[in-house]
């Protein structure tokens, strides 16, 4: 059981399950198993078992920009998502997955149009966006949502 001044964070580069202190969380930390650091600043492309992983291991809420490299929108709103992580982490974890590299799970999810953005909270989905956005409105999105 997770101890209410700690949270588990998935590393997003070996998928390895941290525990962290909530007072620790702005703070450089690095993934006990790699060595790499937990949080970048920039969203972490995942396929579908490293995206079941953070939804089920992390404490962190999710917010995953659904794409494909042959989307216009997609491409224009791949810098603005970037920047969102930026000023999201390390309260959340931005994730990038690839419809196209990823179908079973876009299925999964009824993913009808990219972009979309969908935000995660204790491993369910709490809101949706599609269509691109600009990196201030997805930060007031996001945590409006989380607000909630």
């Amino acid at each position: 059981m997770n101890q209410p001044d700690k949270r588990h964070v998935v590393c997003p580069h070996c998928q390895a399950v941290n525990r962290i202190a909530v007072a620790q969380l702005g703070l450089p930390a690095d993934c006990g198993k790699c060595h790499q650091p937990l949080f970048t600043g920039a969203p972490v492309a995942v396929d579908e078992a490293a995206f079941a992983k953070h939804l089920q291991r992390s404490d962190l809420p999710l917010l995953v920009d659904f794409w494909a490299a042959w989307c216009g929108p997609c491409r224009t709103m791949a810098p603005q998502f970037e920047a969102a992580a930026r000023q999201l982490e390390p309260q959340v974890r931005l994730l990038k997955i690839d419809t196209e590299a990823a179908p079973t799970l876009s299925t999964q999810l009824n993913i009808r149009s990219i972009p979309t953005v969908v935000l995660f909270a204790g491993g369910r989905e709490i809101a949706r966006q599609a269509g691109a956005m600009a990196s201030s409105d997805i930060v007031i999105w996001a945590r409006r949502h989380l607000d909630r």
